[in-house]
């Protein structure tokens, strides 16, 4: 049964950091059971925003405006598991963050990386919080 797993929320003080996880079960993230792996935000009262995410083809990653620079996306296909390094955080970088897998290709066919549509399993979201 395919899973996704995120782990590694929590409180952080502005201009700190937070290691990610989506750990994955069910499909490999090194053979050809997905498109594209992407991360997502939803903050209270907000719709969800894609936030970046990493094709399985290439290793392309992508990031929304508003976290380059200061996010970073990596898979480590040994442990099954991708990461969302976040440094500098904001205060409004608060929000429930999930990963979410394309399993059918929309991703691929349409590009569409940042739109939750175009994935098709999630994860059941981590807490982040960035507050003094």
């Amino acid at each position: 049964q395919l899973q996704l797993v995120e782990s590694g929320g929590g409180l952080v003080q502005p201009g700190g950091s937070l290691r990610l996880s989506c750990a994955a079960s069910g499909f490999t993230l090194d053979y050809l059971d997905y498109y594209t792996i992407g991360w997502f935000r939803q903050a209270p009262g907000k719709e969800r925003e894609g936030v970046s995410c990493i094709r399985r083809s290439d290793g392309s990653t992508y990031y929304a405006d508003s976290v380059k620079g200061r996010f970073t996306i990596s898979r480590d296909n040994a442990k099954n598991t991708v990461y969302l390094q976040m440094n500098s955080l904001k205060p409004e970088d608060t929000a429930v963050y999930y990963c979410a897998a394309d399993r059918v290709g929309r991703t691929y066919y349409t590009s569409n990386y940042y739109t939750p549509n175009s994935y098709d399993y999630w994860g059941q979201g981590t807490q982040v919080t960035v507050s003094s």
